[in-house]
């Protein structure tokens, strides 16, 4: 993330926890509706994808529903509760 290099930052969180805080640039898509709406708001399936959600449940989920859709290049943050650094509120 530090590098500059493009990537998505996804969180598969509820709107009410993503609207709570959130990681700055983070991207909402909740982890009941990724597998619908993946493929149309994540078009770029080389582009590096780092997934959070709460804990690391939900992230260790899409991760693999991702990789499924034949997403390459996903990387399973875990949880926002582990994040050392500030959040964003909406």
């Amino acid at each position: 993330m530090e590098e500059g290099k493009p990537y998505t930052l996804l969180d598969v969180r509820t709107v009410e926890e993503f609207n709570g805080g959130r990681i700055k640039g983070a991207m909402l898509i909740p982890v009941d509706e990724l597998g619908a709406r993946a493929e149309k708001e994540l078009p770029e399936k080389n582009v590096p994808i780092v997934v959070y959600c709460r804990s690391g449940v939900r992230s260790a989920r899409a991760a693999q529903i991702l990789a499924e859709l034949g997403y390459t290049d996903i990387y399973d943050l875990g949880g926002i509760i582990n994040w050392p650094y500030e959040t964003v509120k909406e």
